[in-house]
């Protein structure tokens, strides 16, 4: 299991947060910070854990993939001593993140307003699928609830179809980016203020945000049906398929683009046909550019199709399997791929938070903790080895702690 400790050529060296979170939004924020250099403690609850945990062969992926560089404490949260345990934890952080149940952490005497009175310094990122204060805060919020009311699922997919969600928890994991870059802001504004905030973020309103600009072409034009893999304002930008099952992206979005593009494939016929001269005119006559382009390309070797596409200069790529992304070039000479341990033990390869800067660096230094692991470990690093004892024997922590590192 790879332990490294040394952060001290990372930005957020230092800074500890505290990770009250499940699933994917919160996580994916902790996941960022921890990255960064940050100290991530992962409160779960005892027995089970994050409720990713017992979600099979995906949950098994996805814990693996959001949560190094952490230090799992299990800590029973419907305990006095497991909230006193918890007390002590914060009163030590910089920053919280949770993405419970609206409600949960007021229930339990350990939200926003009840920690900020002793810690006015505190940055508290609270994720829910509505940010408070409008007429859905209290509803149940997951990933597909953003894309559905977003709009965002009336744009995926083809006419006539089923709407269709992202292929990943894209609205979770772009809610856990605007978290951490909240806590970011909250953390610069502190070093002014010597205060700290609380920062919201909302499933609902990233994915309205990220869908916005298709709200205002409603306004000015009507709504457009989904895109299915086109574009309305390129006359060329679609998938093909060239063996069997392989496939690539072009996209022709310039004057220059469409001869290059011709020429690529050794098409000459193409640019011949004044049916498809201008990018308004192939945009008239999309469905028979299609059928000839895809006519074309079918059975040709998609790599050397793509290679002559990029040397011409047009947009194109290979429509990859994720799993192809392992023997990816461009992210192993970026070292952005990682080896770490899954659930199952099994070594895979992972991928860092792909941010650079001249002084910024990101890196790997925890496999994903197994339940609870850190718990003792934690309290001591903190210099709280006693009062460990102590909250233990009240049971603070449950059957699960124990402590590996």
């Amino acid at each position: 299991m790879t332990t490294t400790e040394s952060t001290s050529q990372l930005p957020l060296s230092g800074i500890t947060v505290v990770e009250l979170g499940n699933l994917v939004a919160a996580p994916f924020a902790g996941l960022m910070l921890g990255d960064l250099g940050a100290d991530v403690i992962k409160v779960e609850r005892p027995g089970t854990g994050d409720m990713i945990r017992q979600s099979g062969d995906s949950g098994d992926a996805i814990f693996t993939a959001l949560n190094r560089n952490k230090r799992s404490v299990a800590i029973d949260l419907q305990t006095d001593a497991g909230r006193e345990a918890y007390l002590e934890l914060v009163s030590r952080a910089d920053i919280v993140i949770e993405n419970l149940r609206s409600g949960v952490t007021d229930r339990l005497g350990i939200g926003y307003d009840d920690l900020s009175e002793e810690r006015d310094d505190l940055i508290y990122v609270s994720i829910g699928g509505f940010l408070q204060g409008g007429p859905y805060e209290d509803r149940p919020g997951m990933d597909v609830v953003g894309q559905a009311m977003s709009g965002m699922m009336r744009m995926t997919g083809f006419p006539g179809d089923k709407p269709l969600r992202g292929g990943t928890s894209i609205i979770d994991i772009g809610t856990g980016v605007y978290g951490a870059f909240g806590a970011m802001l909250a953390l610069w504004m502190r070093e002014a203020t010597g205060t700290g905030q609380k920062i919201d973020a909302g499933l609902f309103e990233t994915a309205s945000h990220w869908t916005h600009y298709w709200t205002i072409f409603s306004q000015l034009f009507g709504d457009h049906p989904p895109l299915g893999t086109s574009h309305p304002a390129f006359g060329l930008y679609d998938v093909f398929e060239t063996e069997p099952d392989e496939w690539l992206f072009v996209g022709v979005i310039t004057k220059r683009h469409w001869p290059a593009f011709c020429e690529a494939i050794d098409a000459p016929a193409l640019l011949e046909d004044d049916r498809f001269g201008t990018n308004e005119k192939r945009q008239e006559n999309d469905e028979v550019l299609y059928d000839l382009i895809q006519e074309a390309l079918r059975g040709r070797d998609r790599s050397a199709i793509v290679e002559a596409l990029l040397d011409g200069g047009v947009p194109a790529a290979p429509i990859n399997h994720p799993s192809e992304l392992l023997d990816d070039p461009h992210l192993d000479a970026l070292d952005l791929l990682v080896e770490t341990q899954s659930g199952t033990d099994a070594d895979v390869q992972a991928m860092l938070t792909p941010l650079t800067g001249t002084d910024i660096d990101v890196s790997h230094r925890r496999d994903p903790p197994s339940l609870g692991e850190n718990t003792a470990a934690v309290f001591e690093s903190f210099g709280l080895g006693d009062r460990y004892a102590d909250l233990e024997a009240d049971g603070a922590f449950g059957d699960a702690s124990k402590d590996d590192t």
